[in-house]
């Protein structure tokens, strides 16, 4: 089956009070403990806020170097993600539009290439 990758980036969140975020919580949840039963969750989680805690692996001179921080300076930043393995992208949209509404903000929604173990 296909996997998709159900995220959002940080600043979709919006801004909304401790008690509304709260709130959420326990639809997130909700939500999560679905996918899980249906057997279709991968993975999830959210990410950090701070980017100060983010670190980058470079290969890119021949040797790896890691510095402090996301690689790139941008306005956007990965909030949080979910990967799902569902029969097809109908099924994506659905999951996608639950997390969407438990979260209370957009998600983003791709679908993974399929991975070929005898590719060279």
């Amino acid at each position: 089956m296909p996997q998709y990758l159900v995220y959002f980036n940080q600043q979709w969140v919006g801004d909304h009070t401790e008690e509304w975020f709260r709130g959420r919580g326990d639809l997130a949840r909700a939500v999560v403990r679905e996918m899980e039963a249906a057997g279709v969750l991968v993975c999830t989680g959210g990410l950090e806020e701070e980017t100060e805690q983010a670190f980058s692996a470079d290969p890119t001179s021949g040797t790896v170097l890691f510095s402090d921080g996301p690689y790139a300076e941008t306005k956007e930043y990965l909030g949080g993600l979910a990967v799902i393995d569902v029969a097809d992208e109908d099924q994506a949209r659905v999951w996608a539009g639950k997390i969407a509404e438990a979260c209370g903000w957009p998600q983003e929604v791709r679908r993974f290439k399929p991975f070929d173990p005898e590719a060279g």
